[in-house]
């Protein structure tokens, strides 16, 4: 029984260390300056969103996110740009933009990389009128 603890023990332990030393490998590339941009407003009306986008990505691969950068902005407003004001206005079309910004990111780096090399797009600010 004593052995069994001592084991489990040692066990979590590695278990615990290994998770913590993958988190730390990860380091976030902000887009500056935020983007800004239209989306499709009802009435005629002109609307635009500000928002700022965080890629959650291996600390190696920094440089090569950064490097591609102008094009996965590129991507995010044009998929910004096409969105409906309701789903620009509600928080589930919010996650549902988010969700669509990120694959559409992921496959951009796997088509220029051949890996897709961010773990998570996050949205880390959202402003809009």
């Amino acid at each position: 029984m004593f052995k069994a603890l001592i084991l489990f023990s040692i066990l979590f332990t590695f278990t615990i260390g290994a998770s913590r030393a993958n988190a730390s490998n990860y380091a976030y590339y902000g887009f500056e300056p935020d983007i800004v941009t239209n989306y499709i407003a009802v009435k005629k009306k002109m609307g635009y969103v500000r928002l700022t986008v965080e890629l959650m990505v291996a600390g190696d691969d920094f440089s090569i996110v950064e490097h591609h950068a102008p094009l996965l902005r590129d991507a995010i407003i044009n998929i910004i740009g096409q969105q409906s004001e309701a789903k620009v206005k509600s928080m589930k079309g919010r996650a549902e933009i988010q969700l669509q910004c990120e694959e559409q990111v992921k496959e951009l780096l796997i088509k220029e990389t051949g890996q897709p090399l961010i773990k998570k797009l996050l949205f880390t600010q959202w402003l809009d009128n």
